[in-house]
């Protein structure tokens, strides 16, 4: 918000910014979600942590966007990449833009100069009433010095102002843009303050360089117009209010309307992370009855809710495992064994906690190879620090053989960590504190409900059992948020992001014991029925001793794309005109898919998947048989778009009606409740080659 008047930190010679948008838009909800922010200059792109979006063409010449850049990141690079992010805050910062569109430059500049006003009227007044205070320039902040500070802060208190107490003679106050003219004069009638004129003076750091020069911040500003620009977006997106989403370790369930009321709630969204903890004590109330619910589920004995995605978990819970091996004198243990299949944010994670990652391989059945984790046991025994591992595995089996597992690492005097992104196959049936766990972290937004709004907000809970508990996170503002004895925060709020609990505590609280565990059974059995109808079409990689899976399987593509060319791509791109996201590709294994249906897709939405399975089956059968080439077929050309399917100079081997309408009638859903894609198949190599941002020029703008 300020540098809508103050020189942007380019302009400084900056080459790296941070920050936050929550002052787009965003409530303060208890110290989250929101969505913090990093700039580069030019240059620097490809040693940015995260997810980029960059701007490439689809197949027919169209503007599209990607994820780009993506060989940087910890699913493909794991422990070489440049972090350990997964999870984005997607979700806020679309509300941030959203915010920016609507007001435009030119009312965030109106609202940045109503803050800055505030500011320098109080402290005219401060000043006047014989306080001290700095001469240097202010936006939205001032500090005052009183050896009455904490009297002036009880005072305003009483008024039912929050002030910052920095330390008994300095008191800051702050001021944003839902401060009204009253809420100003009680203030300083309270703190024993008359207002005086003042007038903010041009500052030497103004800014003069133009900003949110794209159409897009200069075009929505009615409430109608902004409508149906979000709508226009919505209808792009292929989400779970439209279809299942079957993608492979992501847990893509039912986010019911029930359990997001309560996040709407003021007495929710408008608390300040550092609100005094008489203020907060629902809060707390809610956090505490959630943090023993997931202890229960778990089977360990202490949880820090405070790390803000799954892989900050990871993070959270190395850095318990490294303090704990210091506070026994063990710092030369640094070996972290880590399964072939494991998440990339495993080994970028184990990385970032400062240790040395070593592969243990998996065996021909999917499972971690006995052979090869006593071997590398035995040759790092004296060093080893943990050993991380996924339970269910990413393959989609149980390993037979966690506990043994568990049990050789203690014995060479590492530690466990499960990774608990499969969790739904697990709560109500088996507790990994009580198989040989030391440490995971949870995934809310899996698991637990919280949506996962396009790649975030997300929540990852860090458990541990007692003797880890000691090296949790906690905070500095709030020694509720963690043990005296914790490494420090890994979250700027106390207790992360706090205002989409209530979430997980309305699924929790709702469903019950018993109904969690009919949840891991439905997820079970969905599973084990697609994988059973899948196998004649695509062979399911990985199985179980008793030939069932866990909660989601892989097909295996591979020898059908040696025997006649199409690819996991291919099949994922045509199941779009099916009207269905795409599952895991190429991960964990190359060449193959992860299919997760989680148990809220009933039989009928999962017989609409079979029966595009089986379409593309077909088509794939065409080309084995030589009927068309690869090139020729709707599987090359897919997804179809409608300004594809209109196109006059249709040329293809195969009916327009086809390409649209794949399985006739499109099963289960008729041709008028069709999703339709908008972008044709994008070109990869184009958009990482020409990353660009797409901000119009401002002489382009005013062309327009």
């Amino acid at each position: 918000m300020a540098l809508t008047l103050f020189k942007s930190p380019g302009e400084f010679g900056a080459d790296i910014a941070i920050g936050s948008a929550q002052r787009f838009g965003v409530p303060v909800g208890f110290g989250g979600p929101h969505a913090g922010f990093m700039a580069v200059k030019s240059g620097l792109e490809r040693s940015l942590p995260g997810r980029l979006v960059g701007q490439s063409v689809d197949a027919h010449g169209n503007p599209a966007f990607r994820l780009a850049l993506q060989t940087r990141e910890q699913h493909i690079r794991r422990d070489k990449a440049t972090s350990n992010i997964c999870t984005a805050q997607v979700l806020l910062a679309v509300i941030s833009a959203f915010y920016a569109m609507w007001h435009g430059p030119t009312g965030l500049r109106k609202i940045a100069s109503t803050i800055q006003n505030y500011a320098h009227r109080f402290r005219s007044s401060a000043v006047n009433a014989g306080f001290e205070v700095g001469d240097f320039e202010i936006f939205d902040t001032v500090l005052i010095k009183s050896d009455k500070a904490e009297e002036l802060l009880s005072c305003a208190l009483k008024s039912g102002f929050n002030l910052r107490l920095v330390s008994k003679n300095e008191l800051s106050v702050s001021f944003d843009e839902t401060v009204t003219e009253g809420d100003f004069l009680e203030l300083l009638s309270c703190l024993g303050m008359k207002e005086v004129t003042s007038s903010t003076s041009v500052s030497s750091i103004s800014r003069k360089s133009t900003y949110l020069s794209h159409p897009v911040f200069n075009t929505y500003h009615s409430e109608t117009s902004m409508l149906r620009y979000i709508r226009s977006l919505s209808d792009r997106d292929l989400a779970l209010d439209r279809t299942m989403i079957p993608l492979g370790s992501c847990t893509m369930k039912l986010n019911a309307t029930s359990e997001m009321i309560p996040i709407t709630w003021s007495e929710f969204n408008s608390i300040h992370p550092f609100a005094p903890s008489d203020q907060t004590l629902g809060y707390l109330e809610l956090i505490d009855g959630l943090s023993k619910w997931l202890i229960s589920v778990t089977g360990y004995d202490a949880v820090s809710l405070q790390p803000n995605a799954g892989s900050q978990g990871e993070f959270a819970g190395l850095l318990a495992i490294r303090n704990f091996l210091d506070s026994k004198s063990m710092t030369e243990r640094n070996i972290c064994l880590i399964p072939s299949s494991a998440h990339g944010t495993n080994a970028a994670s184990a990385v970032m906690a400062g240790m040395k990652v070593i592969v243990i391989e998996c065996d021909a059945d999917g499972n971690v190879s006995l052979g090869d984790i006593k071997a590398k046991i035995a040759q790092y025994k004296s060093t080893l620090a943990a050993l991380m591992v996924t339970y269910p595995s990413t393959h989609g089996v149980f390993e037979e053989a966690i506990s043994e597992i568990c049990e050789l690492v203690h014995d060479a005097g590492g530690q466990v960590y499960v990774d608990g992104a499969n969790l739904n196959a697990l709560v109500g049936v088996a507790k990994p504190g009580k198989f040989g766990a030391d440490v995971s972290h949870l995934n809310l937004h899996k698991t637990f409900c919280i949506p996962h709004g396009g790649g975030g907000p997300g929540v990852g809970p860090v458990i541990a059992r007692a003797h880890l508990a000691p090296f949790l996170p906690n905070h500095p503002a709030n020694k509720l948020a963690g043990p005296d004895s914790g490494p420090g925060p890994v979250s700027s709020a106390p207790f992360g992001s706090a205002s989409i609990l209530p979430i997980s505590w309305m699924y929790i609280r709702m469903m019950g014991g018993a109904g969690l565990t009919k949840a891991t059974e439905v997820a079970i059995l969905s599973a084990n029925y697609l994988a059973k109808k899948l196998d004649p079409l695509f062979p399911v990689l990985y199985r179980g001793q008793n030939g069932h899976i866990a909660h989601e399987c892989i097909i295996d593509i591979r020898e059908i794309t040696k025997n006649c060319g199409v690819t996991v791509d291919d099949i994922a791109k045509r199941l779009m005109d099916h009207g269905f996201h795409a599952p895991t590709v190429s991960f964990p294994v190359a060449g193959t898919m992860m299919i997760e249906p989680t148990e809220s897709e009933d039989i009928r939405e999962l017989d609409r998947f079979l029966a595009a399975m089986e379409s593309i089956r077909k088509e794939i059968s065409d080309i084995e048989e030589g009927k068309l080439t690869v090139e020729q077929s709707p599987l090359r050309f897919a997804p179809h778009t409608i300004g594809d399917l209109v196109n006059k100079d249709w040329d293809r081997k195969y009916d327009r009606s086809i390409g649209a309408f794949p399985t006739g009638e499109e099963f289960g859903i008729g041709r008028s409740g069709k999703y339709l894609p908008t972008v044709g198949r994008i070109d990869g190599v184009y958009g990482d080659r020409n990353l660009v941002c797409s901000c119009l020029p401002i002489e382009e703008l005013a062309s327009n």
